[in-house]
């Protein structure tokens, strides 16, 4: 893709965040410090909107921001972690260093600094639902001792993973799934900005495609500028249209339909293990499948989406991603409108 991407491009200043409860929330730690715990489904801008916060906040943001992404400890080597650019001032001469020695000192090591440009500087603890307990109670000790030099974003899908340690130190932001309507409108301002031509339909069908994910929708809008010059309903749909697990999201409905629950089971797995996606992630595609198509009825799609939000919290709630998709697939086949009791009983 050519040029800067847009998500990059056009970050939103706080200002421009169109959700008022968590604009304001953020706005409030502006002129008051404080921990925060940013919640939300993936993509949908706790990042973005961390660092419309440190730009509002901080003179100097680029020093006073320190990025990180949890999955870069725990989904890495230490090798990889060692002779990364932004830790390898930390881990000098500490190659014999556990894992979780290395973690830990790269924490307490950005937390010690001296802010840059003012009385405290940020750490954005990205994809937080990754971290172990126990580098959970590193981290309470760290925000402890330098809790009036340094403020602390820890962001999130799962807050109901941090220990009560944590949340009851953190201020909480959510982030919920923007509206068609909402999306719209922030592609509405990016084209804009780009002279990129579009008509109602083109960013009409980007937006409902990405289902909640702001993310996926601006990058989405992006490759279709750049392949058709244009953002229509057609030069989108040649863009976009064949892209993504579609037909395979389809064999799980089929399946689940038709009481095929173990190749239902196996196509799941096979999305959440080699297609990259989260419990919520996916939910929003099986939810986007079963509205484009024509094989499922108004009663069949009202009561999938009945049960996807019973899911939905659920899969905020943590355990295991997989259990809640294969319960609501269940439900839906059953005709239940309601998932709990299940889940209950099943132990999960």
């Amino acid at each position: 893709m050519e040029g800067p991407l847009w998500t990059d491009a056009h970050a939103p200043t706080l200002a421009e965040i169109r959700q008022d409860e968590a604009r304001e929330r953020l706005e409030r730690a502006v002129d008051e410090p404080m921990n925060i715990v940013v919640q939300g489904p993936s993509g949908v801008g706790k990042t973005a909107a961390t660092r419309a916060l440190t730009r509002a906040a901080h003179a100097d943001p680029e020093s006073d921001l320190i990025e990180i992404n949890v999955a870069d400890f725990f989904g890495r080597t230490k090798k990889e972690i060692r002779t990364d650019p932004r830790f390898e001032g930390f881990l000098q001469g500490r190659s014999r260093m556990a894992k979780r020695d290395m973690i830990n000192r790269v924490l307490k090591e950005s937390a010690s600094y001296a802010p840059m440009s003012g009385e405290y500087k940020t750490v954005l603890l990205d994809n937080a639902e990754s971290i172990r307990e126990d580098f959970q109670q590193a981290l309470r000790r760290v925000m402890e001792k330098h809790h009036r030099t340094t403020q602390f974003v820890i962001a999130t899908r799962q807050p109901s993973k941090l220990i009560a340690p944590i949340r009851s130190r953190c201020f909480p932001v959510r982030v919920r799934a923007p509206t068609t309507d909402e999306t719209i409108d922030v592609l509405e301002t990016i084209c804009e900005r780009e002279g990129v031509d579009y008509d109602a339909d083109g960013l009409e069908f980007v937006a409902s495609a990405a289902a909640g994910d702001l993310r996926a929708a601006i990058l989405s809008a992006q490759a279709t500028a750049v392949e058709g010059d244009e953002i229509t309903m057609s030069t989108a749909y040649e863009t976009l249209g064949e892209v993504g697990d579609d037909d395979a999201i389809r064999s799980v409905l089929a399946d689940a339909r038709a009481g095929d629950f173990a190749d239902a089971r196996g196509t799941l797995d096979d999305l959440l293990d080699e297609g990259g996606y989260d419990g919520e992630e996916l939910l929003r595609e099986i939810l986007r499948v079963a509205r484009s198509g024509s094989e499922y009825g108004g009663d069949d799609l009202a009561r999938l989406h009945v049960l996807a939000g019973e899911a939905s919290l659920d899969l905020v709630d943590g355990l295991d991603d997989r259990t809640h998709l294969v319960h609501l697939l269940a439900s839906w086949a059953a005709g239940r409108t309601d998932l709990r009791p299940p889940l209950r009983e099943a132990g999960a």
